[in-house]
């Protein structure tokens, strides 16, 4: 791999990429976020030998992706913006977990600026493993942010480039974990070179949501919650959030933003007591279509995790 006279900087975080187990023939019984980001670089060779240029690593954080919080999204978000902002760095790239990278990844594209790419990826074997996932991904992720003319924040895993807005994880235990819906990968990397879709725009710049200033310094984050409506649905845990003091809810809707009788009447005690409400669907592809009457707001396509995300951020910013 030939990196270029400009910087990369690997931003470490843990996940299963940087696991363990005691058994190398062990792909779920180990221990997320155990090998620092600069021992999984020196582990590659393909780093060792990269001329021209240098890839920096530096740790942000060290947890398992499951545990993901406001206040780490708040440092990488500084750490990214801090290198994104220097003339000597072409791209960032972010090595995570798969349980919440799709969130870390949207929480990303909607706070910074940038006009440079930002690759998040990760593992679904530990690096203990026989045949180890995170060195190819690594390695892929270094060559997209490489690759000219792409800026934004984008997730790459298994061979394909998935862009911050749809990417989801979709399945528990394949390599091949994440998918991006009805749109589909935006391309594939393949022997240290990205192929695009047709008709894909590489660049998505990224303006920020927020002012920077603002994420820095935002104690504590807006409180969002999801709630999911289903069969028999109540309106019980709605009450008690709002009781307790929530200021958002992110309702993950059936079929075309449809919500239980029962959760839509205490939803709409919850929006009269000053509780913004975003309807999602439930459903793994497809968005809610808005139409004349609807007693919430919708989530403009973006799945139930990702629309609490962008609620935290509008109620941040109001505040």
């Amino acid at each position: 791999m030939q990196v270029s006279g400009q910087k990369i900087v690997v931003l470490g975080t843990g996940g299963t990429i940087a696991g363990t187990a005691a058994d190398a023939a062990d792909n779920i019984g180990y221990k997320a976020a155990q090998v620092g980001v600069r021992d999984l670089l020196a582990s590659i060779p393909a780093f060792g030998r990269a001329g021209g240029g240098t890839v920096e690593a530096e740790q942000v954080a060290q947890v398992d992706s499951k545990d993901m919080d406001f206040d780490i999204w708040r440092q990488l978000a500084c750490r990214c913006q801090h290198h994104l902002d220097s003339p000597s760095v072409q791209g960032v790239v972010i090595t995570h977990g798969t349980d919440t990278l799709e969130e870390t990844a949207w929480f990303l594209q909607e706070v910074l600026h940038c006009a440079k790419p930002v690759v998040l990826t990760s593992a679904m074997r530990p690096a203990s493993a026989l045949t180890p996932d995170g060195p190819q991904n690594l390695m892929d992720a270094v060559a997209l942010a490489l690759a000219p003319d792409v800026c934004g924040v984008f997730a790459v895993a298994a061979g394909e480039v998935h862009g911050a807005r749809l990417v989801q994880k979709v399945h528990p235990y394949r390599v091949n974990a994440f998918a991006s819906g009805d749109g589909g990968p935006m391309g594939w990397m393949e022997e240290g070179s990205v192929r695009w879709a047709p008709n894909i725009a590489v660049a998505q710049v990224s303006n920020g949501r927020i002012a920077m200033n603002v994420i820095a310094n935002s104690i504590p984050a807006p409180r969002v919650e999801i709630i999911l409506s289903h069969a028999g649905a109540t309106g019980n845990l709605v009450d008690a959030l709002v009781r307790d003091g929530v200021q958002g809810l992110v309702v993950a809707c059936t079929g075309n933003g449809t919500i239980h009788h029962a959760l839509e009447g205490a939803l709409l005690r919850a929006q009269s007591a000053g509780v913004k409400v975003v309807r999602a669907t439930r459903c793994s592809e497809g968005q809610v279509l808005p139409k004349p009457g609807d007693l919430f707001g919708d989530s403009q396509g973006l799945s139930p995790v990702k629309a609490r995300i962008s609620l935290m951020l509008d109620l941040l910013a109001g505040s």
